[in-house]
Protein backbone atom coordinates (compact mmCIF):
# COMPACT_ATOMS: atom_id res chain seq x y z
CA UNK A 1 0.00 0.00 0.00
CA UNK A 2 2.71 2.63 0.84
CA UNK A 3 4.86 1.57 -2.25
CA UNK A 4 1.49 2.20 -4.51
CA UNK A 5 0.53 5.43 -2.50
CA UNK A 6 4.38 6.93 -3.27
CA UNK A 7 4.30 5.97 -6.95
CA UNK A 8 0.92 8.06 -7.49
CA UNK A 9 1.99 10.47 -5.34
CA UNK A 10 5.17 11.01 -7.96
CA UNK A 11 2.72 10.51 -10.92
CA UNK A 12 1.44 13.92 -11.38
CA UNK A 13 -1.79 14.89 -12.22
CA UNK A 14 -1.27 16.32 -15.96
CA UNK A 15 0.12 12.77 -16.60
CA UNK A 16 -3.21 11.30 -15.47
CA UNK A 17 -4.79 13.55 -17.59
CA UNK A 18 -3.36 12.65 -20.85
CA UNK A 19 -3.52 8.98 -20.29
CA UNK A 20 -6.89 9.33 -19.94
CA UNK A 21 -7.22 10.90 -23.68
CA UNK A 22 -6.08 7.34 -25.13
CA UNK A 23 -8.81 5.41 -23.21
CA UNK A 24 -5.47 4.04 -20.47
CA UNK A 25 -5.51 4.17 -17.14
CA UNK A 26 -2.35 3.63 -14.51
CA UNK A 27 -2.77 0.09 -12.93
CA UNK A 28 -0.63 1.35 -9.86
CA UNK A 29 -3.72 3.63 -8.97
CA UNK A 30 -5.66 0.93 -8.58
CA UNK A 31 -3.52 -2.03 -8.11
CA UNK A 32 -5.32 -2.95 -4.89
CA UNK A 33 -8.33 -2.95 -5.96
CA UNK A 34 -7.54 -5.53 -8.62
CA UNK A 35 -5.54 -8.27 -6.51
CA UNK A 36 -7.36 -8.34 -3.20
CA UNK A 37 -5.81 -10.55 -0.36
CA UNK A 38 -8.63 -11.95 -0.03
CA UNK A 39 -12.20 -12.23 -2.88
CA UNK A 40 -14.29 -9.11 -2.25
CA UNK A 41 -17.77 -10.65 -1.57
CA UNK A 42 -20.66 -8.46 -2.30
CA UNK A 43 -23.96 -10.71 -2.19
CA UNK A 44 -25.11 -10.90 1.51
CA UNK A 45 -26.87 -13.60 3.82
CA UNK A 46 -30.33 -13.61 3.01
CA UNK A 47 -33.17 -15.22 4.15
CA UNK A 48 -36.70 -15.74 1.99
CA UNK A 49 -39.75 -17.01 4.25
CA UNK A 50 -41.97 -18.58 1.77
CA UNK A 51 -45.34 -17.63 4.44
CA UNK A 52 -44.13 -14.05 3.26
CA UNK A 53 -43.85 -14.92 -0.35
CA UNK A 54 -46.56 -17.05 -1.23
CA UNK A 55 -49.28 -15.07 -0.58
CA UNK A 56 -47.65 -12.81 -3.37
CA UNK A 57 -47.48 -15.50 -5.61
CA UNK A 58 -50.99 -16.21 -5.49
CA UNK A 59 -51.78 -12.73 -5.93
CA UNK A 60 -49.88 -12.46 -9.02
CA UNK A 61 -51.67 -15.91 -9.98
CA UNK A 62 -54.89 -13.61 -9.46
CA UNK A 63 -53.22 -10.44 -11.46
CA UNK A 64 -51.75 -12.29 -15.00
CA UNK A 65 -51.85 -15.60 -16.37
CA UNK A 66 -48.76 -18.14 -16.92
CA UNK A 67 -48.92 -17.19 -20.70
CA UNK A 68 -48.91 -13.20 -19.82
CA UNK A 69 -46.47 -13.45 -17.89
CA UNK A 70 -44.45 -16.53 -19.62
CA UNK A 71 -42.69 -17.37 -16.66
CA UNK A 72 -44.74 -16.34 -13.46
CA UNK A 73 -41.81 -15.95 -10.71
CA UNK A 74 -41.00 -13.68 -8.02
CA UNK A 75 -37.23 -13.51 -8.24
CA UNK A 76 -34.95 -13.87 -5.29
CA UNK A 77 -32.82 -10.76 -4.77
CA UNK A 78 -29.96 -10.33 -2.99
CA UNK A 79 -29.55 -6.87 -1.45
CA UNK A 80 -26.06 -7.04 -1.69
CA UNK A 81 -25.96 -6.84 -5.16
CA UNK A 82 -28.26 -3.42 -5.87
CA UNK A 83 -30.80 -4.74 -7.66
CA UNK A 84 -28.93 -7.62 -10.23
CA UNK A 85 -30.76 -10.14 -11.03
CA UNK A 86 -29.13 -12.48 -8.76
CA UNK A 87 -29.06 -14.83 -5.17
CA UNK A 88 -25.69 -14.49 -5.03
CA UNK A 89 -22.85 -13.13 -7.24
CA UNK A 90 -22.74 -16.31 -10.26
CA UNK A 91 -26.40 -18.12 -9.13
CA UNK A 92 -30.33 -17.09 -9.77
CA UNK A 93 -33.60 -18.40 -7.73
CA UNK A 94 -36.51 -17.62 -7.61
CA UNK A 95 -40.24 -18.94 -7.18
CA UNK A 96 -42.41 -20.12 -9.60
CA UNK A 97 -46.49 -20.73 -9.41
CA UNK A 98 -48.19 -22.58 -12.35
CA UNK A 99 -52.44 -22.57 -12.07
CA UNK A 100 -54.28 -25.36 -12.56
CA UNK A 101 -55.35 -25.66 -16.62
CA UNK A 102 -52.20 -23.47 -17.02
CA UNK A 103 -49.30 -24.09 -19.79
CA UNK A 104 -46.34 -21.29 -19.56
CA UNK A 105 -45.72 -21.11 -23.09
CA UNK A 106 -42.28 -23.40 -24.61
CA UNK A 107 -39.20 -21.63 -24.73
CA UNK A 108 -35.14 -22.37 -24.38
CA UNK A 109 -32.22 -20.51 -23.39
CA UNK A 110 -28.45 -20.71 -23.04
CA UNK A 111 -28.41 -20.31 -19.29
CA UNK A 112 -29.44 -23.62 -17.27
CA UNK A 113 -32.08 -24.18 -15.52
CA UNK A 114 -33.64 -26.44 -12.69
CA UNK A 115 -36.99 -26.86 -10.98
CA UNK A 116 -37.27 -28.00 -7.31
CA UNK A 117 -40.53 -28.86 -6.48
CA UNK A 118 -41.82 -26.84 -3.14
CA UNK A 119 -45.73 -27.43 -3.11
CA UNK A 120 -47.94 -29.57 -5.59
CA UNK A 121 -48.37 -32.68 -6.64
CA UNK A 122 -49.13 -34.00 -10.86
CA UNK A 123 -47.74 -30.76 -13.01
CA UNK A 124 -45.07 -31.08 -14.92
CA UNK A 125 -42.67 -29.55 -17.03
CA UNK A 126 -41.60 -30.75 -20.44
CA UNK A 127 -38.20 -31.13 -21.58
CA UNK A 128 -37.74 -31.42 -25.44
CA UNK A 129 -40.89 -33.14 -25.72
CA UNK A 130 -40.68 -35.67 -22.48
CA UNK A 131 -43.09 -34.72 -19.21
CA UNK A 132 -41.53 -34.66 -16.15
CA UNK A 133 -44.10 -35.34 -13.66
CA UNK A 134 -43.74 -33.58 -10.37
CA UNK A 135 -43.57 -34.44 -7.00
CA UNK A 136 -42.40 -31.98 -3.84
CA UNK A 137 -38.87 -32.29 -3.31
CA UNK A 138 -38.38 -33.66 -6.98
CA UNK A 139 -35.48 -31.64 -8.78
CA UNK A 140 -35.81 -31.59 -12.55
CA UNK A 141 -33.59 -29.86 -15.02
CA UNK A 142 -33.48 -27.71 -17.82
CA UNK A 143 -30.13 -28.18 -20.26
CA UNK A 144 -28.77 -24.83 -21.74
CA UNK A 145 -31.00 -24.85 -25.07
CA UNK A 146 -33.96 -27.19 -24.41
CA UNK A 147 -36.91 -26.68 -25.28
CA UNK A 148 -39.38 -26.46 -22.03
CA UNK A 149 -42.68 -25.84 -21.08
CA UNK A 150 -44.76 -26.28 -17.73
CA UNK A 151 -48.51 -27.57 -17.46
CA UNK A 152 -50.75 -28.21 -14.52
CA UNK A 153 -53.54 -30.25 -15.45
CA UNK A 154 -54.21 -30.80 -11.54
CA UNK A 155 -56.65 -28.96 -9.32
CA UNK A 156 -54.17 -27.34 -6.99
CA UNK A 157 -51.53 -24.68 -7.62
CA UNK A 158 -47.71 -25.85 -7.90
CA UNK A 159 -44.88 -23.74 -6.72
CA UNK A 160 -41.21 -24.75 -7.07
CA UNK A 161 -37.77 -22.68 -6.79
CA UNK A 162 -36.19 -22.37 -9.79
CA UNK A 163 -31.80 -22.25 -10.34
CA UNK A 164 -30.14 -20.88 -12.91
CA UNK A 165 -26.85 -19.58 -13.79
CA UNK A 166 -28.25 -16.84 -15.64
CA UNK A 167 -25.65 -14.19 -13.37
CA UNK A 168 -22.80 -16.13 -14.54
CA UNK A 169 -23.74 -16.85 -18.60
CA UNK A 170 -24.65 -13.05 -18.74
CA UNK A 171 -21.04 -12.02 -17.25
CA UNK A 172 -19.97 -14.06 -20.02
CA UNK A 173 -21.84 -12.38 -22.53
CA UNK A 174 -23.23 -15.58 -23.36
CA UNK A 175 -26.99 -15.14 -23.05
CA UNK A 176 -29.45 -16.16 -25.67
CA UNK A 177 -33.03 -17.23 -25.54
CA UNK A 178 -36.03 -18.24 -28.38
CA UNK A 179 -39.70 -18.39 -28.11
CA UNK A 180 -41.00 -21.82 -29.76
CA UNK A 181 -42.90 -20.61 -32.62
CA UNK A 182 -45.95 -23.03 -32.21
CA UNK A 183 -46.41 -21.96 -28.74
CA UNK A 184 -46.50 -25.25 -26.86
CA UNK A 185 -43.95 -28.42 -28.07
CA UNK A 186 -45.61 -31.24 -28.85
CA UNK A 187 -45.04 -34.94 -26.33
CA UNK A 188 -42.77 -37.21 -28.25
CA UNK A 189 -42.11 -39.69 -25.28
CA UNK A 190 -43.79 -41.38 -22.44
CA UNK A 191 -43.76 -39.52 -19.31
CA UNK A 192 -40.54 -39.63 -17.15
CA UNK A 193 -38.64 -41.99 -19.97
CA UNK A 194 -35.44 -41.10 -19.40
CA UNK A 195 -36.25 -42.12 -15.85
CA UNK A 196 -36.42 -45.65 -16.73
CA UNK A 197 -33.73 -45.39 -18.83
CA UNK A 198 -30.66 -43.46 -16.54
CA UNK A 199 -32.26 -43.26 -12.97
CA UNK A 200 -31.79 -47.23 -11.99
CA UNK A 201 -29.62 -47.01 -9.19
CA UNK A 202 -26.53 -47.98 -10.56
CA UNK A 203 -27.54 -50.00 -13.70
CA UNK A 204 -27.13 -48.20 -17.40
CA UNK A 205 -28.24 -49.48 -20.38
CA UNK A 206 -25.82 -51.17 -22.37
CA UNK A 207 -23.82 -48.60 -24.78
CA UNK A 208 -25.40 -45.83 -23.07
CA UNK A 209 -24.30 -42.60 -24.50
CA UNK A 210 -25.02 -38.62 -24.55
CA UNK A 211 -24.39 -35.84 -26.43
CA UNK A 212 -24.51 -33.22 -23.83
CA UNK A 213 -22.19 -31.87 -21.05
CA UNK A 214 -25.39 -32.31 -19.01
CA UNK A 215 -26.70 -35.21 -16.82
CA UNK A 216 -28.99 -37.62 -19.24
CA UNK A 217 -30.83 -37.91 -16.73
CA UNK A 218 -33.83 -34.99 -16.38
CA UNK A 219 -35.60 -35.88 -13.12
CA UNK A 220 -34.37 -37.15 -9.56
CA UNK A 221 -37.35 -38.23 -7.65
CA UNK A 222 -37.17 -37.16 -3.52
CA UNK A 223 -37.84 -40.56 -2.72
CA UNK A 224 -34.81 -41.76 -3.40
CA UNK A 225 -33.19 -38.96 -2.26
CA UNK A 226 -34.39 -39.34 1.18
CA UNK A 227 -33.80 -43.30 1.59
CA UNK A 228 -30.35 -42.71 0.59
CA UNK A 229 -29.61 -39.58 3.36
CA UNK A 230 -31.58 -41.94 5.98
CA UNK A 231 -29.64 -45.00 4.81
CA UNK A 232 -26.11 -43.46 5.41
CA UNK A 233 -25.82 -44.23 8.55
CA UNK A 234 -22.89 -41.62 10.34
CA UNK A 235 -22.34 -38.02 8.57
CA UNK A 236 -20.09 -37.49 5.55
CA UNK A 237 -18.53 -34.70 6.26
CA UNK A 238 -17.97 -32.12 9.59
CA UNK A 239 -19.05 -29.40 7.61
CA UNK A 240 -22.23 -30.46 6.23
CA UNK A 241 -23.81 -33.52 7.92
CA UNK A 242 -24.89 -35.93 5.79
CA UNK A 243 -24.87 -34.86 2.29
CA UNK A 244 -25.09 -36.46 -1.30
CA UNK A 245 -24.80 -34.66 -4.73
CA UNK A 246 -26.96 -35.00 -7.34
CA UNK A 247 -24.62 -36.04 -10.06
CA UNK A 248 -24.32 -37.20 -13.91
CA UNK A 249 -24.99 -41.16 -13.87
CA UNK A 250 -22.54 -41.35 -17.07
CA UNK A 251 -20.09 -39.61 -15.33
CA UNK A 252 -20.25 -39.37 -11.99
CA UNK A 253 -19.90 -35.57 -12.42
CA UNK A 254 -21.80 -32.44 -11.49
CA UNK A 255 -25.46 -32.10 -12.96
CA UNK A 256 -24.60 -29.18 -15.18
CA UNK A 257 -21.06 -27.87 -16.41
CA UNK A 258 -21.93 -24.35 -14.15
CA UNK A 259 -23.90 -25.99 -11.32
CA UNK A 260 -24.07 -28.71 -9.14
CA UNK A 261 -27.02 -29.48 -6.78
CA UNK A 262 -26.66 -31.36 -3.26
CA UNK A 263 -29.24 -32.38 -0.30
CA UNK A 264 -28.09 -32.82 2.88
CA UNK A 265 -29.13 -34.07 6.46
CA UNK A 266 -29.10 -32.94 10.34
CA UNK A 267 -29.70 -34.94 12.38
CA UNK A 268 -31.82 -34.00 15.75
CA UNK A 269 -29.71 -31.45 17.55
CA UNK A 270 -27.01 -31.36 15.11
CA UNK A 271 -24.22 -28.32 14.62
CA UNK A 272 -21.87 -28.67 11.54
CA UNK A 273 -18.15 -27.35 11.95
CA UNK A 274 -17.35 -23.62 11.25
CA UNK A 275 -16.02 -23.44 7.46
CA UNK A 276 -15.55 -21.80 3.89
CA UNK A 277 -15.03 -22.31 0.53
CA UNK A 278 -15.27 -19.97 -2.59
CA UNK A 279 -18.04 -21.65 -4.41
CA UNK A 280 -21.66 -19.72 -3.44
CA UNK A 281 -24.37 -21.62 -2.53
CA UNK A 282 -28.49 -21.23 -2.62
CA UNK A 283 -30.20 -23.32 0.46
CA UNK A 284 -33.84 -24.42 0.61
CA UNK A 285 -35.39 -25.98 4.14
CA UNK A 286 -37.16 -29.41 2.36
CA UNK A 287 -38.19 -29.66 5.91
CA UNK A 288 -37.51 -29.40 9.63
CA UNK A 289 -36.17 -25.56 11.58
CA UNK A 290 -32.74 -24.85 12.22
CA UNK A 291 -30.43 -21.78 12.01
CA UNK A 292 -27.09 -21.04 9.97
CA UNK A 293 -24.67 -18.94 11.17
CA UNK A 294 -23.05 -17.20 7.88
CA UNK A 295 -20.46 -14.83 8.26
CA UNK A 296 -22.07 -12.31 11.28
CA UNK A 297 -25.79 -13.24 9.97
CA UNK A 298 -27.76 -15.32 12.07
CA UNK A 299 -30.69 -17.27 9.73
CA UNK A 300 -33.41 -19.17 11.42
CA UNK A 301 -35.21 -21.52 9.04
CA UNK A 302 -38.63 -23.36 8.68
CA UNK A 303 -39.66 -25.87 6.05
CA UNK A 304 -39.69 -24.10 2.30
CA UNK A 305 -38.04 -20.78 3.53
CA UNK A 306 -34.91 -20.26 1.29
CA UNK A 307 -31.68 -18.73 1.85
CA UNK A 308 -28.52 -17.55 0.13
CA UNK A 309 -24.69 -18.27 1.57
CA UNK A 310 -22.58 -16.16 -0.29
CA UNK A 311 -19.16 -17.47 -1.44
CA UNK A 312 -15.73 -17.52 1.08
CA UNK A 313 -18.04 -16.55 4.24
CA UNK A 314 -17.60 -19.00 7.03
CA UNK A 315 -20.54 -20.53 8.13
CA UNK A 316 -22.07 -23.45 10.20
CA UNK A 317 -25.94 -24.85 10.07
CA UNK A 318 -27.69 -26.48 13.27
CA UNK A 319 -30.75 -28.41 13.64
CA UNK A 320 -32.31 -26.82 16.71
CA UNK A 321 -34.82 -29.68 16.49
CA UNK A 322 -34.56 -32.00 19.47
CA UNK A 323 -36.44 -34.88 17.71
CA UNK A 324 -37.24 -34.36 13.99
CA UNK A 325 -34.53 -34.79 11.23
CA UNK A 326 -34.00 -31.36 9.09
CA UNK A 327 -33.54 -31.99 5.33
CA UNK A 328 -32.30 -29.03 3.06
CA UNK A 329 -31.35 -28.88 -0.75
CA UNK A 330 -29.01 -26.72 -2.21
CA UNK A 331 -27.22 -25.70 -5.60
CA UNK A 332 -23.82 -23.95 -6.13
CA UNK A 333 -21.49 -22.65 -9.01
CA UNK A 334 -18.78 -24.94 -7.54
CA UNK A 335 -18.44 -26.73 -10.98
CA UNK A 336 -17.31 -23.77 -12.65
CA UNK A 337 -14.16 -23.25 -9.99
CA UNK A 338 -13.19 -26.49 -9.77
CA UNK A 339 -12.76 -26.69 -13.80
CA UNK A 340 -10.52 -22.94 -13.56
CA UNK A 341 -8.70 -23.98 -10.65
CA UNK A 342 -10.10 -21.26 -8.44
CA UNK A 343 -11.83 -23.57 -5.87
CA UNK A 344 -10.65 -23.82 -1.79
CA UNK A 345 -11.52 -23.94 0.84
CA UNK A 346 -10.41 -23.39 5.28
CA UNK A 347 -11.89 -25.31 8.08
CA UNK A 348 -11.92 -22.91 11.41
CA UNK A 349 -12.91 -25.69 13.66
CA UNK A 350 -15.46 -26.73 16.07
CA UNK A 351 -17.20 -23.74 18.26
CA UNK A 352 -15.05 -23.71 21.09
Amino acid sequence: MKTMEAAMAKTPQAYFQEVARYKTEPLWMRLAEVLTNEPPVRALPCLWRYADIRPLLLRAGELLTAAEAERRVLMLMNPGLEGEVAATQTLYAGLQLILPSEIAPTHRHSPAAFRFIVEGEGAYTSVNGERLIMHPGDLILTPAWAWHDHGNETDAPTVWLDGLDVPLVKGLGAVFAQPYAAGTHPVARPDNASLGLYGAGGMLPLGAAHDGPHSPLPIYPWKQARTALEQAGAPTTPHDGVIFEYVNPLTGGPIFPTMSAYVQMLRPGEQTRRHRHMSSHVMHVVSGSGVSIIGDARLEWRAKDTFAQPGWMWHEHRNLSASELAFLFSFSDRPVLERCGLYREEDRGPQG
